[in-house]
């Protein structure tokens, strides 16, 4: 049994990581159900810009702390970077139109009033989406170059929890949470 396992660990140790595609690998991923969240910072004073972003996720509950991954081509990169403070807002399931507006990117004002987005400020240089079912206000703590992301540590400085249900990403599509 122990030449088994030893023979298991070197085996993985030792495969090629060229074995697994990035295709199928973001393939596999694409099986894991999330929750999509918008992702904002300041740019500049008074203006913002946003993200949808489906890697965010719980850190630790003391103290408090999310993560986000940001690719290193994004234009949100810079500006998290120098805002060293973002809020997240968690996406309720008739919000498709905003998440598809963040994800591009360019975001054109036009477009932002015609769907009516409007940002609120519950602490200050933090904005967050108005309407949302969640918002969170967190300043970065730490970041890690990881692949080809960052990865952004925050604190959740605040957060806000409203009534909806969530709008979900799974096999590359949006989906709604329906009941049993």
């Amino acid at each position: 049994m122990r030449l088994v396992s030893s023979f298991l660990w070197y085996r993985r140790k030792n495969m090629k990581s060229g074995l697994l595609s990035s295709a199928v690998f973001r393939q596999a991923l694409g099986r894991f159900a999330t929750g999509v969240t918008v992702v904002t910072a300041e740019r500049a004073p008074g203006e913002v810009h946003g993200m949808t972003a489906n890697s965010f996720t719980a850190v630790s509950l003391e103290p408090l702390l999310v993560l986000v991954c940001v690719d290193e081509q994004a234009r949100m990169l810079p500006v998290l970077k120098k805002a060293q403070r973002f809020g997240v807002s968690v996406l309720k399931d008739d919000q498709r139109a905003i998440s598809d507006f963040f994800a591009q990117p360019e975001q054109d004002p036009d477009v932002e009033r015609a769907l009516g987005i409007r940002f609120e400020w519950p602490a200050e240089g933090i904005p967050v989406l108005g309407d949302a079912l969640v918002q969170l206000t967190c300043r970065v703590v730490a970041s890690h170059l990881a692949g080809d992301h960052t990865i952004f540590f925050g604190e959740v400085e605040s957060a806000e929890v409203f009534e909806g249900e969530p709008l979900l990403f799974f096999r590359g599509s949006y989906r709604r949470i329906s009941a049993e």
